[in-house]
């Protein structure tokens, strides 16, 4: 089995929901099609996956593995910013990023503040239930998590999970993306406004349902 499971390989099982098409799950891998498909065929070949009006993994066994030959190969060298959010999806629980994260989806990246590659937490909404669930899935991958934002110098992490439990998650999804919604979001940046006003004419801009009513200088720029 391990012959065959590369780390893309295995993001590709892991990253597979019912019915996906190759476009879709490299989509939702942030992944070039090519090389989703290239991982495909050669998993489909082994009989791991196979393709019947979607793909679909042919055994638990095999997500189990791929599973572990991820968070072993995260334990021996750290993930970088953007497999960390990828990582998420690989677990059995929904969730959605929030905060800074759900400012950062929703401006399709265009807004970045207050984080740095050696200080980068990930804000995550989950449900009360499924608290400790993410706190293991997270440690079996080498990620510290925590409810709230911990200081740099407290961590070994440059990166770390901070987890926003909730009753319920109203799920949107953004350029492959699961985020909590457009309206949560705003009423987010509204409460930090000086932090987001720039983020916020930005939104404006970006979407013409939206009418928020926020001056904005041209020469501002989000702080990196």
């Amino acid at each position: 089995m391990y012959e065959v499971l590369d780390d893309t390989g295995a993001q590709v099982i892991l990253g597979i929901e019912s019915s996906d098409s190759i476009r879709r799950l490299a989509h939702h891998l942030h992944t070039p099609y090519e090389t989703v498909r290239l991982a495909v065929n050669r998993l489909e070949d082994a009989g791991y996956l196979e393709y019947d009006n979607g793909l679909s993994v042919t055994n638990d066994r095999v997500r189990d593995a791929a599973r572990e030959l991820i968070a072993a190969s995260a334990r021996v060298s750290p993930p970088s910013i953007d497999e960390a959010y990828v990582i998420p999806q690989f677990g059995e629980w929904p969730f959605a990023f929030t905060r800074i994260d759900a400012v950062y989806v929703w401006t399709q990246g265009g807004y970045q503040v207050g984080r740095s590659p050696d200080d980068y937490p990930l804000f995550l909404a989950v449900r009360d239930q499924d608290v400790e669930a993410w706190e293991a899935f997270f440690e079996s991958f080498g990620l510290p998590t925590a409810l709230e934002r911990q200081p740099n110098d407290e961590i070994e992490s440059s990166l770390q999970i901070v987890l926003d439990p909730q009753p319920t998650l109203d799920i949107e999804h953004v350029e492959g993306y699961p985020v909590v919604s457009r309206g949560e979001t705003i009423a987010y940046m509204r409460e930090n406004f000086v932090q987001f006003q720039s983020a916020l004419a930005m939104l404006d801009r970006m979407y013409d349902d939206l009418d928020l009513g926020v001056a904005y200088r041209e020469g501002e720029r989000a702080q990196p």
